[in-house]
């Protein structure tokens, strides 16, 4: 693979790391997860520099990787806080409390759906209209990690874990 300055060591051996699950020229194949740790890396969102580094490290055009990026919800193309909070808020969930968990979370964070706190720490993503696990109603993602079967109890816990992280 090509160079990719902007591209940590550590970066680089991951996104290597999903190349390699592909065949010999379907780096492409690697672009989602690519973009994911590269996202984690630059505190929560891509930037036009960053793509264009992913692009040039796997051998692709770069409006490939600018398609990817602005075309799944996963992806942030702005600033946002470090911790990305998407709750669902489809029927399954929304019938077992979902909506409760969505005030909560505003009024604990001090935001709105869509908006960061403004100590950067969380972004509280628009509403999801599903995050295929209604068997776990409701539910909520941080950071790409699905967590089920939710209460405020269990929220605010979360809350306090990330608030005490350092990362």
């Amino acid at each position: 693979m090509n160079g990719g300055s902007l591209l940590s060591d550590h970066t680089r051996s991951e996104i290597d790391r999903w190349v390699a699950k592909f065949p010999e020229g379907r780096q492409r194949s690697a672009l989602l997860s690519a973009l994911q740790v590269v996202q984690h890396e630059n505190k929560g969102y891509l930037t036009r520099d960053i793509m264009d580094a992913v692009a040039e490290y796997l051998k692709l055009q770069p409006i490939e990787v600018y398609e990817v990026a602005t075309f799944y919800s996963m992806f942030e193309t702005k600033p946002v806080g470090r911790h990305s909070i998407s709750v669902c808020t489809n029927i399954s969930c929304m019938l077992r409390g979902a909506d409760d968990i969505v005030s909560h979370l505003e009024q604990r964070l001090g935001i709105k759906l869509g908006e960061s706190s403004d100590d950067g720490k969380f972004y509280l993503k628009v509403e999801e209209e599903c995050l295929a696990a209604c068997c776990g109603a409701p539910m909520m993602m941080v950071d790409h990690h699905y967590i089920e079967n939710l209460d405020i109890k269990t929220v605010d816990q979360i809350l306090n874990d990330l608030e005490t992280n350092n990362d």
